[in-house]
């Protein structure tokens, strides 16, 4: 039997794709009918900005906002000091508490984007679960949590399951992880009547885990709903390009780098990422998403204006549109490309189109730029570049140059004013 759900929130997951499972549809579905419902997603404080593998959870609770709930972003500035061991095969490196903080700080950027935060009551909170761990007494905490936690349960959970499995070692500091997180849950629900943790699907033992110490401890009824782990078409996994990750802020991937990464979308996605990322009516994802042949462009192009329009202003959506019209339609060299400046030094003695095309970004290394090189992949003022010996001097740089690796990937290399 299809559920049909009675609230708006619910409504949309369901509709544009956002829903995996849900520890009990009907009865979240009643508390979202009847008012407001607090509902928090976790980010542990790992770098200096989210990337595009986050965006699904963000939209998330831009929806549950713009349905009438209240978001709460938790900070894991204390979690962060463990590490979450859910489907990694090594044990994350360790942060201290400054980097933490400098983090937060990055992330918060990207949250001010998408959420209204303040007072009201449907306003985001941003909180941060060092307040309630930083202070736990260990014994107190063992003897009052730790006793409601089975290991064979624990042991049970597929993030753990698949370490032990490859006999690969999971420390008693990560293995702890999972309470801190169920802990949360039940800190949450106690300080500021959450009734909702949201996630990605990797992240449904975890909050199992804190629904039932909260039924347990408070005997509080609150709900779990996670989000599908998204693959594009071709199999890999979302947020990762050839470059590394796509990260949200801008000085550290441009806005021009982030419009491309959209528009780049194979066309089989097109429709569900413009239902997932955008806030165009579905039946219009759907029209531009069943667009045949090079129409399909049409639904990119949109899909990058919407999702850059979101994160960076309108603004730099259409700068970004327009330098890619420049690049790809006229040939022209676009103002907004990423840009390699060279100082007169660094070309004093000429220097090799090798390194130019790693120091620019179009390869991680003189080898992969060789290779870029010898299989026909780079050019030079859109004219094949074949020779990996050529060496550039100030007169090869008198006006800017633009390097492509292959159709889609471009720079522009001038000398520092």
């Amino acid at each position: 039997m299809t559920y049909h759900p009675k609230s708006d929130f619910m409504s949309v997951m369901m509709e544009r794709g956002f829903l995996a499972d849900c520890t009990d549809y009907q009865g979240l579905d009643e508390a979202l009918s009847q008012g407001v419902v607090p509902a928090y997603i976790g980010y542990d404080a790992t770098a200096q900005s989210l990337h595009v593998g986050h965006l699904l959870n963000i939209m998330m609770l831009r929806w549950l906002q713009k349905t009438g709930h209240k978001p709460i972003t938790l900070m894991g500035g204390g979690t962060t000091k463990v590490g979450d061991p859910s489907f990694r095969s090594d044990e994350r490196p360790l942060l201290g508490p400054e980097q933490i903080d400098a983090n937060i700080k990055g992330m918060q950027q990207v949250f001010d984007r998408y959420l209204a935060y303040g007072d009201a009551p449907t306003d985001a909170i941003m909180l941060n679960n060092a307040e309630w761990l930083d202070g736990l007494n260990y014994l107190d905490f063992l003897r009052d949590i730790g006793r409601h936690f089975s290991v064979n349960r624990m042991l049970a959970f597929e993030s753990v399951k698949s370490r032990l499995d490859r006999e690969q070692s999971l420390s008693f500091l990560e293995f702890n992880y999972m309470i801190l997180q169920a802990y949360d849950f039940l800190e949450l629900n106690r300080r500021y009547g959450c009734l909702l943790q949201m996630g990605g699907s990797d992240q449904w033992g975890n909050i199992v885990n804190g629904i039932d110490l909260t039924r347990r401890v408070l005997d509080q009824e609150i709900y779990g709903l996670t989000s599908p782990l998204l693959t594009t078409s071709d199999g890999r996994k979302m947020g990762k390009s050839a470059g590394g990750a796509v990260w949200l802020n801008a000085d550290m991937l441009s806005p021009y780098e982030f419009w491309q990464f959209w528009r780049n979308t194979t066309d089989a996605d097109t429709g569900r990422f413009l239902k997932l990322y955008t806030e165009l009516p579905t039946d219009e994802c759907d029209r531009l998403g069943s667009l045949a042949g090079s129409e399909i462009n049409e639904g990119k192009i949109i899909l990058a204006n919407e999702v850059t329009t979101l994160l960076h202003g309108a603004e730099a959506a259409a700068t970004a549109e327009a330098t890619a019209r420049e690049v790809f339609e006229q040939g022209g060299v676009g103002d907004d490309l990423p840009t390699l400046e060279l100082s007169s030094s660094d070309i004093a003695d000429g220097i090799s189109i090798v390194q130019v095309i790693v120091r620019a970004g179009l390869a991680k290394s003189g080898k992969e730029a060789k290779r870029l090189i010898a299989e026909n992949g780079a050019r030079m003022n859109d004219a094949p570049l074949t020779n990996a010996g050529l060496m550039l001097d100030a007169g090869a740089l008198a006006e800017p140059i633009k390097l492509s690796a292959g159709k889609k990937r471009h720079a522009l290399v001038k000398i520092g004013g």
